[in-house]
């Protein structure tokens, strides 16, 4: 990065999100400090540029539609393993981050998350240990959030599916889901 905060190497830059007046953002945003961006709004798009292009850094949301921004990590970092792929959801829950995690991104990003944390996270590449482990105990909807979003992603984000797991109206997870949203 040079003093101004711009990136000067054209590093290259993959944004895999679905709401497109972000993406617009992100991307214009990015191209301002002068990364080579490329984008795609869904699963199978983000594989078609992928299996074309190397990229330094990939910014993918969990939630892409119907597809599950977990599979494009995994995709992603199966094609192309030096990436350095960061996650972005508006649904954070300890459950996908362990699996983003697990797939090959190196960093998760709740909502909302600009510019310069999505390339604070670019650049960091080690785990902190002087984080604390001894936080405060989860709350009850805390810990349910967690479960719901565990189901969630068992079930691929399908709705119907995770409601049924749960034993819950669909629209009753729906709402649920529409009130957590960041």
């Amino acid at each position: 990065m040079n003093s101004s905060g711009a990136h000067n190497d054209d590093a290259t830059l993959l944004i895999v999100e679905d709401d497109p007046a972000f993406a617009r953002t992100l991307r214009r945003s990015f191209e301002r400090r002068g990364y080579v961006v490329s984008s795609a709004a869904s699963a199978a798009e983000a594989d078609d540029v992928a299996r074309g292009t190397d990229f330094d850094y990939a910014v993918v949301d969990l939630k892409l539609g119907n597809d599950s921004g977990l599979a494009v990590v995994q995709s992603l970092h199966a094609l192309r393993p030096d990436t350095h792929i960061v996650v972005l959801t508006g649904y954070a829950s300890i459950a996908t981050a362990v699996e983003a995690i697990k797939l090959g991104a190196a960093h998760y990003l709740a909502k909302p998350s600009n510019t310069d944390d999505i390339e604070a996270a670019f650049s960091s590449t080690q785990g902190d240990s002087s984080i604390p482990v001894d936080g405060r105990k989860s709350s009850i909807k805390t810990l349910e959030w967690e479960y719901i979003h565990r189901t969630l992603v068992e079930c691929d984000f399908n709705i119907s599916e995770a409601a049924r797991r749960l034993g819950l109206h669909r629209r009753t997870l729906a709402r649920k889901l529409e009130k957590r949203r960041l």
